[in-house]
């Protein structure tokens, strides 16, 4: 991860990436994780009419996300 963005905490990093670096980073993570147990994800925020729920992509177990309430990143 830090070959592609920079770490705000242990496991949660900022990335700038363009469609292909994506690509890249969601092939080398699919090689490392364990997908079974293992859980990441990957949150577009887009332009700040496009933020919501449509954000968030998982790969492995995705976890249930909450129908309503404020989304808080």
């Amino acid at each position: 991860m830090k070959e592609f963005g920079w770490s705000m905490q242990y496991s949660v990093f900022i990335c700038d990436l363009d469609k292909m670096e994506l690509i890249d980073l969601q092939t080398r993570l699919g090689f490392e994780m364990h997908h079974r147990d293992d859980s990441i994800a990957i949150i577009d925020l887009g332009d700040p009419h496009e933020r919501g729920r449509s954000c968030f992509a998982f790969m492995g177990s995705a976890p249930a996300l909450p129908t309503s309430g404020p989304v808080v990143i």
